[in-house]
């Protein structure tokens, strides 16, 4: 008999933790894992999932009008936001019972309580029951970063942007980064007036300087409006409910909605870490190893609390290994060399490696091949939208460190081309291998 009443506790029922609280019991450890809201975490309740669903109905718009070049005789339509609302928020629900039945089925023990950490092998539960396990994985995910400013609680952010009383007439969405960008795109195409305001003079930090400047100039082309190096000065309340967004410098902005998207932090806040001694990094999130354990022995942390990469399936990847780690006799590490990421825009861009400057700095020479097209579905359709693909090559070796794109389905294109990149082919690998025609895909074999 274990002097414990589980191996494994498990605060957080996101990707990451349920994921190895699966691989942990199907290992022959007892698993719990507690939850304060709902299974799934930020990617199936209020993420990637219900945000893409949105992005796909987005996509109808153009979608319909551009039917019209291709002889179909769409009549004007009407978009009304609670049917996609209504339907969206009701496959997070069935998603959420997938997950809460994996669990099940694993004999994983699920508690809907919130849990604190009392010691390195104690958990408290909100009902005051108290629980001892041998190991504790920490995987609560990260928030939403509000600004503090006057009237910041008149905004929304993702958590809730899903639940919209009705589609805002006028949105003023504050931040450059992927979440700012994706709901732009979203609601510009659900007929919003979409203003982007950033602090920075920068969208999209990190990812390849052409391709986040194409974005810029396809999105304002399609009429979103930007405001950079805007300070936010105070937000305020009309009597009639709608706000005005006053800034340090600069107009004023009138907007229905406005929607916060100035990043997320580790969730650590309440969580009792201090009791058993767990240490933070600087930025607030959890110190981890390469085998995602803490300075306390017993204590584990996996996902966006660790801040090391801020993905799903980074997540479940890291949940996978410290489970096959702890308690499968096989220890294993992540890999974050190469790992692709996409921001789901309109249209969409993706990238894996290095960017051209980051390419530069680190092998000195570097070859640069690039394909500025017009899909052949924009060019019928009489868009003058242009699609960008960029690779970056290490001039010494030949082998492609970089591939960057935006354009219609590049994220589902860069998934299989990361593959390449992760592998460490040539270009001249790249140019070996026949080109499928007609496809945009072609494009990366074509590169000169």
């Amino acid at each position: 008999m274990s002097d414990y009443d589980f191996d494994l506790f498990v605060i957080g029922a996101g990707s990451g933790g349920v994921r190895a609280s699966r691989v942990a019991a199907s290992h022959g450890a007892k698993v719990a894992v507690a939850e304060e809201y709902r299974v799934g975490g930020t990617c199936v309740i209020r993420g990637c999932v219900p945000k893409k669903l949105l992005i796909y109905g987005a996509h109808f718009a153009e979608d319909l009008k551009d039917a019209r070049r291709f002889g179909w005789n769409v009549p004007d339509c009407d978009f009304e936001w609670t049917t996609l609302r209504d339907n969206v928020l009701a496959d997070v629900d069935r998603l959420e019972g997938l997950y809460k039945n994996t669990l099940d089925s694993h004999k994983v023990e699920l508690i809907s309580e919130r849990a604190t950490i009392t010691g390195p092998h104690g958990v408290k539960l909100a009902s005051g029951r108290e629980i001892s396990a041998k190991y504790i994985l920490v995987a609560t995910g990260a928030w939403p970063v509000i600004p503090e400013i006057e009237g910041a609680e008149h905004g929304v952010t993702s958590n809730e942007v899903f639940h919209l009383e009705e589609c805002p007439k006028r949105i003023v969405i504050v931040g450059g980064g992927y979440i700012a960008n994706e709901f732009a795109g979203i609601f510009h195409q659900f007929g919003s007036h979409v203003t982007i305001v950033n602090r920075s003079n920068m969208l999209l930090r990190g990812y390849d300087e052409q391709i986040r400047d194409r974005l810029l100039q396809i999105s304002t082309m399609k009429g979103i409006n930007f405001r950079f190096n805007a300070e936010m000065e105070k937000i305020e309340k009309n009597e009639d409910g709608t706000l005005c967004v006053r800034f340090k410098g600069g107009d004023p902005i009138a907007c229905d909605l406005l929607l916060f998207a100035t990043g997320r932090q580790p969730q650590v806040q309440g969580l009792g870490l201090e009791n058993a001694g767990v240490e933070l990094n600087g930025k607030g999130a959890i110190k981890v190893d390469e085998y995602s354990r803490t300075n306390v022995e017993s204590i584990y942390a996996v996902g966006d609390v660790t801040d090391r990469l801020q993905l799903t399936p980074v997540a479940i990847r890291e949940g996978h290994a410290f489970a096959d780690t702890v308690f499968g006799d096989n220890p294993r590490t992540v890999d974050y060399h190469c790992v692709p990421s996409a921001v789901f825009s309109h249209p969409p861009l993706a990238g894996v490696g290095l960017t051209e400057a980051q390419a530069k700095n680190k092998y000195g020479t570097v070859k640069i091949y690039t394909s500025d097209f017009r899909p052949m579905k924009n060019v019928l359709a009489g868009r003058d939208e242009r699609a960008l693909y960029k690779m970056v090559v290490d001039a010494t070796t030949n082998k492609v460190v970089g591939l960057h794109m935006i354009g219609p389905d590049a994220p589902e294109i860069l998934q299989a081309a990361a593959i390449a990149v992760k592998a460490g082919l040539t270009k001249q690998e790249f140019d070996d291998t026949v080109a499928l025609h007609p496809s945009m895909a072609e494009e990366l074999v074509l590169l000169k």
